[in-house]
């Protein structure tokens, strides 16, 4: 065989161009929707119809199913997608992703494109290096558009051939006579190839390729692309592997509803070639068993419609999913925050304005409860003696932080958008108050965080209290624990007036044993009751505790403004 290491290296370095030039392209769509995807999502999937038509609207634009699934998967590990809201999506992007095969079918092989490339370059060149990012985009659209058929070119002339090296066709043969077998192994092989390259599309043009100089038929290329549905999945069970339970659910529904595809394909596989076979030739007059031009479209045929009867099977069984997969992916003992989503405000439209402000009251005593839950994990992380179990904890009260940024920004966008419908003087003097309000419930949050890290420190410095230090520590954590309960009494929405002067008591409390520790800790340092280094880290924690307080003793006055008494 005359195919030398150094044609190899050409092989798959037009694959990477193939490769590049789609991820570029694909960035650069994403970055001039980027602003509106967030919205063309959340707006479009109220239901699972919808949820289809976006999910293959995304993956139309940005030419990639794995992109869309990756992205469906980081909404719901952010809370801002539910699990059920993003099946239909991931549905609809199988649907989507046989653009692909279309676009290579009509362009790639029938037109020489390639001619084209270099000045489409020359085109979008310049576009890159303006100060206008959205030119700049667009230009690298089309740079990544022309790179992407270039590589498609080069990939046509890299692969061997089979007239100039028959033991390849020899080769082959061994695997295309095996029946039933045959089918399997060739579905394996997609499965494989998608998982290695990690893009369906390029295997789908890879598998165009090795169509075009004859390597296999085209019952076998239809199996091929019915593996690169299954291997495709991979890009987002990576993906969902560091993100919460409903984020590994979301890429575990892709995975099931590829496999359960493949799996009703099989019993009718050989039928339903036929019939596409049938179909092409009544339209075309040539077989694509006899004739390599007419498997393009055959196979491009048997992709869409694949993937769209897949969709029209499955999507009455969305909810039995989301049974299977929660079943497959179960909630860990400490993992009940897995559905950290906005539980009252809706992803989608918004209600009458005065309405949206009740609802909005509803998420922000659900925040409160957040903060107060972060509370009390601190106060276990200061008693925790075990390693394993402090780092664990610790990398808990880590991610309600980063829950509680992403809480407070959905909150205040969502109030924004009140804002700006029609309100009353009161309704717009409420929301301005809301505003406010989890601004400081967020920096209860921060603080938080700031007591675990600060925790963290004294076991790194081997800082041990003796056991009058840690019951001062305890007396301040009850003032700041109880002065957390007054907040939550005010916050829920059943209470119409607000104890401020309650609220204000505890956080008197709170500042004058502030003021008292803060005498104690110099005349400790001054009598070395303690190291300096121990002495800097008591009082990091009781400055925070009370740092705390304040941020609790505004949330309480920011309602006496949505609560007038």
């Amino acid at each position: 065989m005359n195919y030398s290491f150094f044609d190899l290296l050409t092989l798959i370095g037009s694959l990477g161009l193939f490769l590049f030039g789609m991820k570029m392209m694909s960035e650069a769509l994403q970055k001039v929707a980027g602003s509106r995807m967030r919205k063309i999502l959340s707006a479009m999937t109220s239901n699972r119809f919808l949820g289809v038509v976006t999910g293959f609207l995304v993956t139309t634009i940005i030419q990639s199913s794995s992109a869309t699934t990756v992205m469906v998967v980081s909404f719901v590990n952010a809370g801002l997608m539910t699990l059920v809201e993003s099946i239909g999506v991931i549905m609809g992007a199988n649907i989507g992703t046989t653009v692909t095969g279309w676009i290579i079918t009509l362009f790639g092989f029938k037109v020489n494109i390639s001619a084209y490339a270099l000045p489409m370059i020359g085109l979008g060149l310049p576009l890159i290096f303006s100060k206008n990012s959205t030119r700049r985009s667009w230009g690298e659209f089309i740079v990544g558009f022309a790179l992407l058929f270039l590589g498609l070119d080069f990939l046509k002339g890299a692969v061997p051939n089979i007239k100039e090296n028959p033991e390849v066709l020899s080769f082959l043969q061994h695997y295309t006579n095996l029946g039933f077998g045959s089918t399997l192994l060739f579905l394996f092989i997609g499965a494989l190839l998608t998982v290695v390259i990690q893009s369906s599309s390029a295997t789908m043009a890879l598998t165009f390729v090795m169509c075009n100089q004859g390597w296999i038929p085209f019952e076998l290329a239809a199996a091929m692309v019915m593996g690169e549905n299954i291997g495709t999945t991979i890009t987002a069970n990576i993906a969902a592997a560091v993100g919460n339970v409903s984020a590994k659910r979301a890429a575990r529904v892709h995975l099931l509803f590829n496999i359960m595809g493949v799996i009703w394909m099989l019993c009718i596989f050989n039928w339903f070639v036929d019939g596409i076979d049938q179909f092409v030739t009544n339209k075309n007059g040539v077989s694509p068993s006899e004739s390599v031009s007419s498997i393009p479209v055959a196979l491009s045929l048997f992709h869409t419609s694949f993937n769209i009867l897949n969709v029209l099977i499955f999507i009455w069984f969305v909810p039995l999913f989301n049974k299977a997969v929660i079943k497959m992916v179960p909630s860990q003992e400490n993992d009940g925050d897995e559905e950290f989503r906005l539980k009252f405000i809706t992803t989608g439209m918004l209600s009458t304005s005065e309405l949206s402000i009740l609802q909005a009251r509803k998420e922000i005593h659900w925040f409160g409860d957040l903060t107060y839950k972060m509370f009390g994990m601190v106060r276990k992380l200061m008693g925790t003696k075990k390693d394993s179990k402090f780092t664990k904890k610790f990398a808990r009260i880590e991610k309600y932080e980063g829950i509680s940024d992403n809480v407070e920004l959905e909150i205040a966008n969502y109030l924004t958008q009140v804002n700006q419908g029609k309100l009353s003087l009161i309704g717009r003097r409420r929301v301005r108050a809301m505003l406010k309000l989890v601004d400081d419930l967020e920096s209860i949050g921060d603080s938080n965080y700031n007591l675990a890290r600060t925790i963290n420190r004294m076991r790194n410095a081997n800082v041990d209290f003796g056991e009058g230090i840690l019951t001062k520590l305890e007396l301040m954590f009850n003032l700041v624990d109880e002065a957390l309960i007054v907040m939550l009494e005010n916050l829920n929405e059943a209470n119409e007036e607000t104890n401020i002067e309650k609220a204000k008591f505890i956080e008197t409390e709170i500042n004058n044993y502030r003021n008292q520790l803060k005498i104690e800790h110099l005349d400790n340092i001054k009598n070395k009751v303690y190291t300096y280094e121990a002495g800097i880290i008591f009082n990091d924690l009781f400055s925070e505790c009370e740092k705390l307080g304040d941020y609790v003793i505004n949330v309480s006055e920011a309602l006496s403004e949505i609560n007038p008494q």
